[in-house]
């Protein structure tokens, strides 16, 4: 397209008093040659808003670049359709709002942010947004119990068609089990008649939910809004075209089997908690060998909170042994009730209970049970040590013992598939995505990647809990309940609800040829110069989100839909073949080129930042926003993820004469902090490869850096500027430098 580009130079909020705007018009004018520069004191302002539309619509004007405040702020004031190329100059949260006023070396820095946003304008092209064939807006839920009833009938309210699809022959899952169920309502004392049974009706009576029991997801296949499903039921297969899924197939009980030290399967009136619902269904709570129970004693983190077994907590086991102490105290309010625990966990109004079932004679032992034995009788004699005395405790022969097993979920449940990656010679073979991906058969995904999902630390559903709940590593695939987080019933109605939201978001995206997440509204998407691919399948295998598959001869083909466009896949390509309309290797490259590098005998080093746009960047704003100072030297160039970094812009900045480079981005790890999961990780690995070829050409390997930030350590960026900017001041200049 023939571009004519607006340049519009705010000098409100203290720019125009702490910057030359002259010299920022002269850059725009006689270096860039834009065919319209103005300024204006309130851009963001209906006048100054209104300039900007009418050059656009009176003028031609279609590339238009606001140097003003951060792209962070004000996106939607200057939203010109995806017709215009939008490009931000952060002139006041990253320069006057954390540099010196009218100073020599803030103005050459926002010189240089002008002619970087000039150069990358340039070579953007607007995105033309991909359209599938054969998009639909259906959602598909995989599981049946209440997370999977309450997505499934939030999005049939919501207007969206739903297929849901339950393993068992009915639906209801874990609530089928339960004789009552926790107070869900004040006074948040009494049990409540479990009402799974009125979500049921509601499911099968909605017109827009499709439900199939005694069936299993026999594959799927494509990617959001395209999704082909393989549905067995009965022998037969059906396909159903859907637009997005929510996985929420549960929990089971943590096999008690393996607690034989505290007595299941030793002795017989040794039981589980779902065992426990079952006997007070039967209307008489009486122990296994028929004897009405009179004593009970409850077992709290039985294999939970254990590195033996479970390590984590189960979040709602505590609860449960509560409301089934008030079954036998409804039942009997003489008998005896012991509760030993490490701690009890009522969250919330479930407080209530505990206090409750104290003021009923409960009897709470905080203690470590160190054995468990029979008497003549059958009843069982309980050893603990009190945590807080110190003290030995032993109970008089109990009727029956109670285990409040854990949650295991369901993803979690199956043999383990470690799936091995082909490397290059040389190089030791790595595990896709870097993790274990269980043979849980519940989705049976037709991805390169493997059949399901990667899992978290303790095999519950990938699932983005920092940043973006419920969502997976598989775009449109939304992971929703107990599979997801250990959880009781209100929060796994919550959950549900979510979940359905996010399926919605997917699949009104998806339509539109848009992002899902994070990058929400961005049209791009990679091309492919597939006549230079060389099959090397970096891009397959770094790819965090299962976005491009591989034909038999390992060429990509990549999913726009799956894609989250972090541009991973661009940082991966040793050929450089992948690129964005709108983001390219190019591109950037063209805007380290922009910068104006001073003489040595100047002694004003650069340093060029390329910060992540997630949390690097905006902590950075935040320096700002708190008037941090930090190091002039410094030039920002924002990327949408590290794990994008093309080893080629270290090689250009480089030969620039640029004196340093700091890789600033999101802190990698088991809580993944990183929005794209594993694109500052990628960056590290990488950066770690440059290290010996720098040594190689004498260019010290400290010359280039990478800190890992949180959005919240933005007191932290002086130190780290300032630090880095030390070091190479001992490292002396570039010896590159005017070559």
């Amino acid at each position: 397209m023939e571009k004519k580009t607006g340049v519009y130079i705010c000098t409100g909020c203290s720019i125009g008093e702490s910057l030359d705007i002259g010299g920022l018009s002269k850059v725009a004018t006689k270096e860039g040659k834009v065919q319209v520069c103005k300024t204006h004191a309130f851009y963001c302002g209906a006048e100054g808003a209104a300039l900007i539309k009418s050059d656009i619509e009176n003028e031609g004007v279609n590339t238009v670049l606001i140097a003003a405040c951060s792209s962070r702020v004000n996106y939607d004031v200057f939203d010109y359709g995806p017709s215009i190329i939008m490009e931000r100059v952060n002139l006041r949260e990253q320069i006057t709002w954390c540099h010196p006023a009218n100073d020599e070396d803030t103005q050459m820095m926002a010189e240089d942010a002008l002619r970087m946003s000039l150069a990358k304008a340039k070579h953007i092209q607007p995105p033309e947004a991909f359209q599938g064939e054969d998009m639909v807006k259906t959602i598909l839920v995989v599981g049946g119990g209440l997370a999977g009833l309450t997505a499934a009938l939030e999005g049939a309210k919501a207007g969206y068609k739903t297929v849901l699809v339950e393993k068992s022959p009915a639906l209801g899952g874990w609530m089928n089990s339960l004789y009552k169920q926790a107070p869900r309502k004040a006074p948040y004392t009494e049990l409540e008649e479990v009402d799974i049974a009125d979500r049921i009706k509601e499911v099968e009576a909605h017109p827009d939910v499709k439900v199939y029991v005694g069936a299993e997801i026999k594959e799927i296949a494509g990617a959001p809004g395209m999704f082909d499903v393989s549905i067995s039921q009965d022998g037969n297969i059906i396909t159903e075209r859907i637009g997005s899924v929510i996985l929420a197939t549960g929990a089971v009980p943590y096999d008690a089997t393996k607690l034989e030290h505290l007595g299941y399967g030793k002795y017989e009136n040794v039981i589980t908690g779902l065992q426990m619902e079952e006997l007070a269904k039967k209307g008489k709570i009486v122990r296994p060998d028929g004897k009405e129970v009179q004593s009970i004693a409850f077992i709290q983190c039985a294999g939970s909170r254990d590195p033996e077994h479970l390590p984590y907590c189960s979040s709602v086991c505590c609860v449960e042994s509560l409301k089934q102490a008030t079954y036998l105290k409804e039942q009997n309010p003489e008998a005896a009730v012991y509760v030993f625990h490490k701690d009890i966990r009522t969250p919330g109004q479930y407080e209530r209970l505990y206090q409750k079932v104290q003021k009923d004679g409960g009897i709470f032992v905080r203690g470590e049970i160190t054995g468990i034995k029979e008497d003549g009788e059958k009843n069982l004699i309980i050893e603990a040590t009190d945590v807080l005395t110190g003290s030995g405790i032993s109970t008089e022969g109990v009727d029956m013992v109670v285990l409040a097993t854990g949650m295991v979920p369901t993803t979690a449940v199956g043999e383990s598939l470690v799936l091995k990656i082909e490397c290059e010679a040389g190089e030791p073979e790595v595990e896709a995505d870097g993790e274990a991906i269980l043979k849980s058969n519940l989705l049976n995904l037709a991805y390169r990647q493997g059949p399901e999902m990667p899992t978290l630390k303790y095999g519950f559903a990938d699932s983005h809990f920092i940043c973006f709940p419920y969502e997976t590593r598989r775009t449109g695939i939304y992971a929703a309940g107990s599979v997801r987080a250990t959880m009781d019933e209100v929060s796994s109605i919550e959950d549900a609800t979510g979940a359905a939201m996010k399926a919605i978001q997917c699949i009104e995206l998806s339509a539109l040829g848009s992002a899902v997440h994070p990058r929400v509204g961005d049209l791009s998407f990679p091309d492919f110069a597939m006549s230079r691919c060389t099959q090397c399948k970096r891009c397959t295998v770094e790819c965090p989100f299962g976005a491009i598959n591989e034909d038999e001869k390992f060429n990509p083909l990549p999913n726009p839909t799956r894609c989250r466009r972090c541009g991973i896949c661009m940082g991966a390509c040793p050929e450089r073949i992948i690129s964005f309309k709108n983001y390219s290797v190019p591109m950037i490259g063209n805007m380290i080129k922009a910068i104006e590098v001073p003489e040595e005998d100047e002694e004003k080093p650069r340093i060029v930042i390329f910060a992540c746009e997630n949390d690097a960047y905006p902590a950075l704003d935040m320096a700002g926003i708190n008037h941090l100072n930090y190091n002039a030297w410094v030039r920002v160039i924002p990327v949408r993820c590290l794990g994008s970094m093309s080893l080629v812009w270290i090689a250009d900045t480089l030969s620039q004469g640029i004196d340093g480079i700091l890789l600033l981005g999101c802190k990698h790890g088991d809580d993944y902090q990183c929005h794209f999961i594993k694109g500052s990780e990628l960056a590290d690995i990488r950066l770690s490869k440059v290290a010996e070829t720098l040594n190689r050409l004498d260019l010290e390997s400290d010359r280039v850096r990478m800190e890992q930030i949180s959005i919240m350590d933005y007191d932290k960026i002086p130190a780290i500027l300032d630090g880095f900017a030390e070091r190479l001041e001992e490292l002396g200049p570039n010896p590159y430098k005017g070559m």
